[in-house]
């Protein structure tokens, strides 16, 4: 066996992972996109993607002969870099952000429950009233406002410190009644 093998084995492999990396990353993105925010809970779903990915390819790179070292960690800095500069051009290109990153949206409004936006989401009323009871309400009637943010966390605001307008909500939150 040709120990050098291990770490270096040509430019061929290394090629083919830096054509592979961003065809996998974007649909993986894509994927997880049309799943939904449930499938990356807590997590934005490119840190979620990255997170996975590096430690697959860590994984691959330590037990499977027929990946090196190397190829284990140029795939790596792929991926790396292609995060980078996603996240970099979603800073400065709103159009590029509504194309991959999901939406806030809208799952109480005033202290009614909005079911077409909580159905939309695939979740539940006792999903919600999971989400208030963890900020210190208990029935749905005390909430001004709940949202189902982009990591899969619910942001809660009591009706007894708000009023908040539909025409600002809608400018951040998708699913304001009366706004499209």
């Amino acid at each position: 066996m040709d120990i050098s093998a291990i770490y270096y084995d040509g430019w061929k492999d290394l090629v083919r992972i830096a054509l592979a990396a961003p065809v996998i990353y974007f649909t993986i993105i894509a994927f997880i996109r049309l799943a939904g925010k449930r499938s990356t809970s807590q997590m934005n779903n490119f840190d979620w993607v990255v997170t996975v990915a590096l430690g697959s390819i860590a994984g691959a790179g330590i037990t499977s002969n027929s990946v090196t070292a190397v190829e284990s960690l140029f795939a790596i800095a792929v991926l790396l870099f292609i995060q980078w500069g996603l996240t970099f051009v979603l800073a400065r290109s709103d159009s590029v952000e509504w194309l991959v990153k999901s939406s806030p949206r809208l799952l109480v409004y005033r202290g009614q429950y909005l079911m077409q936006n909580i159905r939309d989401e695939r979740l539940s009323k006792s999903e919600v009233l999971a989400a208030l009871r963890e900020n210190g309400l208990t029935r749905v009637a005390e909430a001004e406002l709940v949202v189902l943010e982009t990591d899969a966390s619910f942001s809660v605001v009591a009706r007894k410190n708000a009023d908040v307008s539909p025409e600002h909500l809608a400018q951040s939150v998708v699913g304001v009644p009366g706004h499209s």
